[in-house]
């Protein structure tokens, strides 16, 4: 008997520690950003660094901060070479999800859905 319980005190550890990891593994937060719906000429996503958000479409306007490659809003306006978005999601630089603003049309892109023949 006393081979057994070395076997049994181990295998318990085992099925303890594996019950342990799962529940921890189940319980983590996502840590997945929210992804740019695909429509065309609706939504856009900014192509470059360090982008000022404006109050209005032009440089005469100040800036509300900053937009960072990777941030995207859906399109609410534009006017000559600009483009108002409302950002789809907290920016990079913390302005929040739902501000509206205006950039320059040459530092966004809007999403190309795939075509399968």
């Amino acid at each position: 008997m006393k081979l057994r319980t070395p076997a049994r005190l181990a295998a318990s550890a085992m099925l303890a520690l594996s019950v342990v990891a799962g529940v921890s593994a189940t319980t983590a937060p996502a840590a997945s950003a929210a992804e740019m719906p695909c429509k065309p000429r609706v939504y856009y996503k900014i192509n470059t660094n360090a982008v000022n958000f404006r109050t209005g479409p032009s440089t005469d306007y100040r800036s509300k901060g900053l937009l960072y490659k990777g941030d995207w809003g859906k399109k609410v306006g534009t006017s000559g070479s600009w483009i108002k978005l409302q950002l789809g999601q907290k920016s990079r630089t913390g302005l929040a999800k739902g501000t509206t603003g205006w950039v320059a049309k040459k530092y966004a892109y809007d999403c190309v859905p795939m075509q399968l023949d």
